[in-house]
């Protein structure tokens, strides 16, 4: 099934990427916390009227037998930037992940902790979201789950790219290794959802993979203290969705 957004994928990007909204002001905690969203702004209402939204506990899958995912890994040079939501990087030429056999680009990826997505009534302390657009502006999310273990060389290089200062973007001038984010095991879990933030946009592919990557203790806590709070989107209801593996 094909599902079409009547929206440029600028504004698409913007939606998913969690960027700092000026008027109205949302968060994570208080009285614009997630419970709220639908509240703050009529444009928002889908927050709290959708039935499709994500994230969700991934449990009672179905089999589908899934091909794996088909990545095609560039290296490019990247900005970054903290916005106060989330540590986000954007691609000037993203990789490429094929789905359905059609191409779908990499715009932008960021993090939450701890993850929003669980599998299995597991949560972990880090989610990786890869954000991708198709030329008819269909949005697809690839999430990684990380648990905690060895250090990863390609998360050292966004750490030390943070920028101190909120909204202030910064480019990371050595291109990185986007494999090194990803499992070598690329089978996943699938299943329909929305944005995670506001406007809770529905109708985005989600591709959970299976198998976590690895960061250090120590990265861990720097992504952590660097976020300054948890920035995860409570479970939603699966309201009788189909999970595919």
């Amino acid at each position: 099934m094909k599902i079409k957004f009547k929206v440029s994928i600028l504004s698409l990007c913007l939606m998913a990427s969690s960027l700092a909204y000026a008027d109205p002001h949302w968060t994570y905690e208080g009285k614009t916390s997630p419970e709220h969203w639908g509240e703050l702004d009529k444009k928002w209402e889908t927050c709290h009227t959708g039935s499709n939204q994500s994230p969700i506990n991934i449990d009672h899958t179905i089999k589908g037998k899934l091909d794996n995912l088909a990545i095609d890994f560039h290296v490019t040079n990247e900005t970054i930037v903290n916005n106060g939501h989330t540590i986000q990087v954007t691609t000037s030429d993203g990789d490429d992940v094929t789905i359905d056999n059609v191409k779908y680009s990499l715009k932008q990826f960021h993090f939450h902790s701890p993850s929003e997505n669980h599998i299995n009534g597991q949560a972990f302390p880090v989610e990786i979201h890869f954000v991708h657009a198709n030329d008819d502006n269909q949005l697809a999310v690839v999430a990684v789950m990380v648990k905690e273990g060895k250090a990863n060389p390609v998360i050292d290089e966004i750490l030390k790219d943070i920028p101190a200062q909120i909204d202030k973007e910064e480019k990371i001038e050595q291109p990185f290794n986007f494999s090194k984010l990803f499992p070598t095991d690329k089978h996943y879990y699938r299943y329909s959802g929305s944005l995670t933030t506001p406007p809770c946009t529905e109708g985005v592919t989600w591709f959970v993979m299976k198998e976590p990557v690895e960061m250090s203790k120590q990265q861990i806590t720097q992504f952590q203290e660097a976020l300054k709070h948890s920035n995860n989107r409570p479970l939603q209801a699966l309201n009788g969705r189909l999970i595919v593996e």
